[in-house]
This record gives C-alpha cells, structure tokens and sequence, in this order.
C-alpha cells in the first residue's frame, strides 16, 4: 500500500476504527496513531526498522518495572531472548515457544553478591496485576516484510509486545474479506508480525469474528456476551472488544485460553470460544464461593455445563 492508499482506506474505514479506537481508550490503553512515525528520520517508538515488530523500549522499561532487582545485563538477556529471531521455524512453533515465554518468564543468569552465577527467572507480563503493564493500541503500524509492507488496521501491544492484530471493514463489506483480502496476506508478506501474535479480531461493525493466530475462517466465531450476566454491547464490535480486551480479561486470554495441540498435521492452535471461557470462569468463581461458605453451607458448583 502508498500512501495515499493509506489515507484513502483510513477515510472509507473511519466510521468503524475511529470508534474501535474509542472503546479501547474507555478500556484503558494507550493509543497512538504512528501514521507519521518516521517523520522525523527515525521512529517515534524506537523502532530501528519498519521490520521490527517488537517495541523494544517498551518492552525494556516494563521489564525494568517488574524486575527492579536484576541488573541490566539480565534485562538484555530477556529482550534478546524474546526478539530472537524465529523465521526460520514452523510458524506455529515459533508463536508456542514466544507464547511459553510470555507466560513463565525467561530464565537469566546473574552473578550474585558472592560472584556465584545463579539462574532468575524474570517475567515479561503481571497476569496478576493488569496495570502494571503497558497496554498500547497503535493504528497506522506500518512493518516490512522481505518483499512488501503492510499495514494491518490496529495493533494491540502488550509490554511491546503485538498480541492483538485487528483488521477492520467499512460496514458494507462483508466481514469474510478481512480474513480472504488481508490476513491471508499478512500471513504470507509479513509473518514475523503473527510470531508474537494471541488472536485475530476482524470485523465490519456490526459482524465480527475472533480466531486464533493460525486458524483457517471456518474457525472464527462470534464473541456474543462480554460476561456471564449477557451483556451486550450495542454492536458485536463492542461486544468483542469489551469480552476480551479489558486488560483484565486480555490476559486471563492470553494466559489460560489459548492451547496447542499435537493433531496428525501437527501442531495445532486453538482459542476458547466464548462459551467456553465464560463458563470456565463461572464455574472457578462457583469453587472459590463454596470454599468461602461455612461448613454446612456448600451449595451445587455450577450452573451447567461448560461445553
């Protein structure tokens, strides 16, 4: 895409990403439209390439944040670690080995007060505490691939990290050729960007899907209830936004409904559908309920079943 393709999309699209861009201000992130990042000559996020796909200095002082006792020689440790470079690997192996390291952090070694090298483990995201992170929402995220560029609607950054890829129609398309016209593509032009990559959220406002990195379109599904109550936002948009990217629920995502498993093709990725992790859900607070209740008082765990 040019330039002017670029600002010719952003106006047909506007009345989908500019209030897209909205919910996730109302969630809390930050967001940034980085149509002008390289302004100036260089990247105001601190890109040395439109090919990296990782914001290294975010990625740096969140993990300064959250390992303030381990030296900054750790600390490269784990940006070297987490940008290595995987293309050389199954694209769904690479997403399960940087998905592994999100989730339990990286083992670093550090000399102690001793001299004695000793092996930390340093995390890369607070499952615990979503404000302890650094949640960015970028529009306009040009990356390079090894013969084009593209520029997928909105990326969701968690730490630095691109977790969430959203690709957005004007509300007369059909919400299938975001899938055929541009992921399918992404896929293909710049696949370093879904190495890092949780799920996929593609939609025309009205019509939306969710499916995780690698799934082909009959794997996509609707996101119906943002919780357990029904709640609805007033567009399947909205409503997929707000039941997933709440910070809060982003990562309860990222950490505990995303599973890979070995099938006769190979490995296969998979996303929770929303049943799937409302009732999980329900039926874990159930648990925690009945163990606060007094002796005599335990009442039936669940109200149905979860698939």
């Amino acid at each position: 895409m040019t330039p002017t393709d670029t600002m010719q999309d952003y106006g047909e699209d506007a009345a989908v990403e500019q209030p897209t861009i909205g919910l996730f201000a109302d969630l809390g992130w930050d967001t940034v439209n980085l149509y002008h990042e390289w302004a100036s000559g260089t990247s105001t996020e601190g890109r040395e390439s439109e090919s990296q796909v990782i914001l290294e200095p975010r990625l740096r002082i969140a993990l300064e944040r959250l390992n303030p006792l381990l030296p900054s020689t750790a600390i490269d440790q784990v940006v070297e670690e987490v940008t290595h470079d995987r293309s050389r690997m199954v694209p769904v192996n690479a997403n399960r080995e940087l998905w592994q390291l999100l989730r339990d952090g990286v083992k670093v070694r550090v000399t102690d007060e001793r001299g004695r090298l000793e092996t930390e483990t340093a995390p890369i995201i607070d499952w615990r505490d979503p404000e302890a992170n650094d949640f960015l929402l970028a529009s306009q995220f040009w990356v390079k691939g090894e013969m084009h560029k593209r520029r997928p609607d909105l990326m969701g950054f968690v730490n630095g990290i691109p977790l969430v890829m959203i690709e957005l129609k004007k509300l007369s398309a059909p919400v299938k050729s975001a899938y055929d016209d541009n992921l399918t593509d992404y896929r293909d032009t710049i696949p370093h960007l879904i190495t890092p990559n949780a799920f996929i959220l593609l939609s025309n406002g009205v019509d939306t899907k969710v499916g995780s990195t690698f799934a082909p379109w009959q794997f996509f599904n609707d996101w119906k209830r943002i919780n357990d109550e029904g709640e609805e936002g007033i567009v399947s948009l909205e409503t997929a936004v707000r039941g997933l990217c709440a910070k809060d629920r982003l990562l309860d995502v990222v950490e505990n409904f995303l599973v890979y498993e070995e099938e006769k093709a190979g490995l296969i990725k998979k996303l929770a559908k929303n049943h799937q992790y409302l009732g999980v859900n329900r039926a874990l607070e159930e648990v925690i309920r009945s163990k606060q209740r007094p002796q005599g008082e335990a009442g039936r765990l669940g109200s149905g079943p979860i698939n």
